[in-house]
């Protein structure tokens, strides 16, 4: 498989890797545990690590392409938030994504999907309505009106370069996940990057992420066939650094430690949350590469999909873990 999908020069994966490479060379409030990497591979090379997981229940699987892609770009443009969530009226027993991607589910079910046409003019109103918020609560109302805005932007996007169709989009990208990544990273809320002494630092968390979806969606067939699928890194939000962190992967400092267990937001873009994110991608690529020497044929992907499926359970979610309000996680 290609690094760049057959490009010259070092192509925008890459620019990930080396980026956060360079986080975590540099940081002074986060630390990869070296010495905790190869037993942390082994542990994990007991596990089942290909076996990615797609809950069908949270997640709608149309009766055509185009209305499985349409799901899964829509949802992925406003898959963050997870700052607010805590103030959310969020589902019992589950998570913040999982109360969304559910709620989103149920109107795709009922009502159909949402065309290009309706997402560019969507209001905070109707997302309320679609995830059954409160305009009343601050938190939802700031949230409602982020969703709003980030799908607006792909409705217009796709109006305007792609005819109105989702799958149009996929398309252009010929079977290059790096591709995809790119052409929805020239999305504003998509362009997940920060500024960490004085360089910048790309993430892409959800442009990528979406690239994902859509190949667990229709089983690395079709829509869902990317011929560079194991170039994605890890990503990066605020529950996989949360995981390793437990996991004694991650050691913060004391004062950082001391503010997540408090409950005090970090600053999107902050050194701190650019620090944790950063190092999470390069733990994770450090665990991919132990893992590939023992025979076991993993991607970032696969670590991403079973250390975020982790981070679902009870002694997980106990624990605080950072919190930042963005639209990129």
């Amino acid at each position: 498989m290609s690094s760049n999908c057959g490009g010259s020069g070092r192509g925008l994966l890459e620019e990930i890797r080396q980026g956060c490479r360079r986080v975590a060379q540099q940081a002074q409030q986060v630390r990869i545990v070296e010495e905790r990497l190869a037993a942390y591979a082994g542990e994990l090379a007991r596990h089942p690590l290909q076996h990615l997981q797609l809950d069908a229940n949270s997640h709608f699987l149309g009766p055509d392409e185009e209305e499985t892609v349409a799901f899964f770009l829509t949802l992925d443009t406003i898959n963050f938030g997870s700052g607010y969530f805590p103030a959310l009226g969020i589902r019992p027993e589950q998570s913040g994504y999982y109360t969304l991607a559910g709620a989103l589910t149920d109107w795709f079910n009922r009502q159909g999907m949402l065309g290009a046409a309706e997402l560019a003019s969507i209001s905070p109103q109707r997302c309320a309505e679609i995830f059954r918020q409160d305009l009343t609560r601050p938190a939802a109302a700031d949230l409602m009106q982020l969703f709003a805005r980030a799908w607006r932007e792909l409705g217009s996007f796709l109006l305007a370069h792609h005819g109105g169709r989702f799958s149009a989009l996929v398309e252009r990208a010929g079977g290059c996940a790096e591709k995809l990544v790119g052409l929805l990273g020239g999305l504003p809320s998509y362009r997940d990057r920060a500024v960490y002494r004085g360089e910048e630092v790309l993430f892409y968390k959800r442009a990528q992420i979406a690239v994902a979806d859509l190949y667990l969606a229709f089983g690395g067939e079709g829509a869902g066939e990317f011929r560079d699928i194991d170039r994605l890194t890890l990503f990066a939000d605020n529950l996989v650094p949360h995981v390793l962190r437990q996991d004694g992967v991650l050691v913060y400092g004391a004062e950082l430690a001391q503010r997540i267990g408090a409950g005090e937001p970090l600053p999107a873009g902050s050194a701190e949350e650019v620090e944790i994110r950063g190092c999470a991608v390069e733990a994770v690529e450090r665990l991919v590469a132990d893992l590939q020497q023992r025979g076991t044929p993993v991607f970032p992907l696969h670590l991403d999909n079973f250390l975020w499926h982790r981070g679902q359970q009870p002694d997980y979610r106990r624990t605080p873990r950072h919190r930042t309000l963005t639209c990129f996680y």
